[in-house]
């Protein structure tokens, strides 16, 4: 009996529970017939007319003109600049300046040395005299927080130009810090 009783109150107070929702019903049927909805018109697109292309008589854009010049090939400078090509390369120039890194500086009897920390993880010690970078770079100065370096870059006629370019403490490994 007490279950009877109880089902039945529970359906009762639940019938109660149903949601009230006939203004908003109402607001919404209002919203839809004020609402006026306009959709523009797909736009007229002119008709083209077909051009043929007939491009048997002309010759292929993937093969050189029989009557064009080569380019001539700039004849060395007998005086100028060329890197020492009997030097034998250095651990370090195997490294672009990019990849490379100081990580710091020391003294060993009156003679200064820096330490270089390639993007491979390997740690050099170098000295001023010695090379390091892909072109041809002589270490030239090292002070308490840069590696000053002076590199051959050639200049495509043969010769080859200075370049001058420092290496920091703050050059993160694979960022460009020439200068």
């Amino acid at each position: 009996m007490n279950r009877v009783s109880f089902t039945v109150f529970a359906t009762f107070a639940l019938s109660a529970c149903g949601a009230n929702i006939d203004d908003l019903v109402a607001y919404t049927e209002q919203v839809k017939q004020s609402t006026q909805v306009t959709i523009e018109p797909y736009p007229e697109f002119k008709k083209l007319e077909p051009v043929s292309y007939e491009a048997d008589g002309l010759r292929s854009p993937f093969r050189r003109a029989k009557n064009t010049t080569i380019a001539k090939e700039v004849k060395q400078s007998p005086k100028c600049k060329q890197p020492n090509s009997q030097r034998k390369k250095q651990a370090l120039e195997n490294y672009g300046i990019d990849a490379l890194k100081m990580s710091g500086v020391f003294t060993v009897g009156g003679k200064r040395f820096a330490l270089v920390t390639a993007n491979d993880g390997s740690l050099h010690k170098v000295t001023v005299g010695n090379y390091l970078g892909l072109f041809h770079g002589r270490i030239e100065k090292i002070t308490q927080s840069e590696i000053h370096i002076k590199e051959m870059l050639p200049d495509g006629a043969g010769c080859w130009k200075d370049k001058t370019a420092t290496l920091g403490m703050s050059t993160v490994t694979g960022e460009d810090d020439n200068v």
